[in-house]
């Protein structure tokens, strides 16, 4: 099972639906029409997944990273959402 080492030092399991979920939520924020925001999720969560699969661990940052490049190169709208709505908790 491949795991994400949170800011915090805990780590969690990696889990696509979250890459999905926030990609999808970024493109809302930035007005992308629905149907183009599920592609873009889609596409991104489909690159992510490829990028790990040779790795077992990997950093909240580095997940944010490969993320915010995906973004970047399907809409860069979407990518600045993504970029500047961390969690501060």
């Amino acid at each position: 099972m491949k795991h994400v080492v949170k800011r915090k030092g805990h780590t969690e399991p990696y889990d696509e639906k979250k890459i999905y979920a926030s990609c999808y939520f970024a493109c809302m924020s930035a007005n992308v029409p629905e149907q183009k925001a599920e592609k873009i999720a889609k596409d991104c969560m489909k690159k992510i997944n490829n990028w790990m699969r040779n790795k077992e661990q990997v950093t909240a940052h580095q997940l944010y990273a490969v993320t915010v490049k995906e973004l970047k190169k399907r809409d860069k709208n979407a990518a600045f959402m993504y970029e500047t709505h961390m969690d501060l908790s």
